[in-house]
């Protein structure tokens, strides 16, 4: 094998490690944003039925936060 073969392969190798650890970083962040924004959000309260119904489509909630 010449020097020059294996530099290329060399190369090669560590850009596959690079883009790797790129994705990895990448899926990585973006779980800790989902993460962050479902801790840090809070929805607003929607008017909603608080006693139990028999109608359709009239749904409560099942523990009401307001």
């Amino acid at each position: 094998m010449t020097d020059g073969a294996a530099r290329k392969r060399s190369r090669m190798r560590l850009s596959a490690w690079l883009l790797g650890a790129v994705v990895l970083a990448v899926v990585a962040g973006a779980n800790a944003h989902l993460v962050y924004v479902a801790v840090a959000s809070q929805p607003e309260c929607v008017a909603h039925l608080k006693e139990a119904g028999s109608k359709a489509g009239a749904f409560r909630a099942a523990k009401s936060a307001c």
